[in-house]
């Protein structure tokens, strides 16, 4: 799971690793967005443009993406209005990630950076960038305890696809049921059959 803890050693790695400065900052960017929005990296975050923003409602318009369900509103934290506030600056329009060597104009991927924070880091090798939209998917449903809505959010159109995010307060039953034991640790990484899909280009 890219959950808090795995975030923070993340982005110290990427101070050992002597990046300069401005994909020192995209990366540290990239990784926040991916856990506070929950959105698809490369399909959608690395899409993701200024016109698309509405700042008055707090809301990223999803125009396109890998389901019709994926077309969608995806609400602004504190947090994700601050980075791309500062991002942005002041343009008003075009991509917030532009990338100049890219034949499309605008970011298309960051896995050779991600692989090379995460083993300064030495954190495990199933944990890929696209781990941090399953942890935000945890997060929601955990403290909204509203599936449907986590569903609309990310995009998803299998409701067997959202039940994969981990739920703790199973283990307030367990802990009732076990009455006495230790309770169990439900730390979870990515899955291998979830990564699987992804991890050629995720990582």
């Amino acid at each position: 799971m890219l959950d808090a803890d795995a975030e923070e050693e993340l982005v110290q790695a990427s101070l050992r690793c002597k990046l300069r400065t401005r994909t020192r900052d995209l990366f540290r960017d990239i990784i926040a967005l991916m856990r506070n929005t929950g959105m698809r990296n490369e399909r959608e975050l690395f899409q993701m443009r200024i016109e698309n923003l509405d700042w008055n409602n707090r809301t990223i318009f999803v125009p396109d993406s890998k389901t019709p369900e994926g077309r969608r509103l995806v609400p602004l934290s504190r947090r994700v209005f601050e980075v791309l506030k500062r991002r942005i600056g002041t343009r008003t329009e075009g991509w917030v990630f532009p990338s100049k060597r890219s034949a499309s104009g605008h970011l298309s991927s960051i896995c050779n950076l991600f692989r090379k924070t995460r083993n300064e880091a030495g954190l495990p090798k199933e944990l890929v960038l696209y781990c941090a939209r399953h942890d935000y998917g945890t997060r929601m449903l955990t403290r909204t305890g509203n599936l449907a809505a986590v569903m609309r959010t990310m995009g998803h159109r299998d409701v067997r696809t959202a039940m994969h995010y981990r739920h703790p307060e199973l283990e307030i039953v367990h802990a009732a049921l076990d009455y006495g034991a230790q309770p169990r640790v439900m730390k979870r990484v990515c899955q291998p059959n979830e990564v699987s899909a992804h991890s050629a280009s995720h990582l």
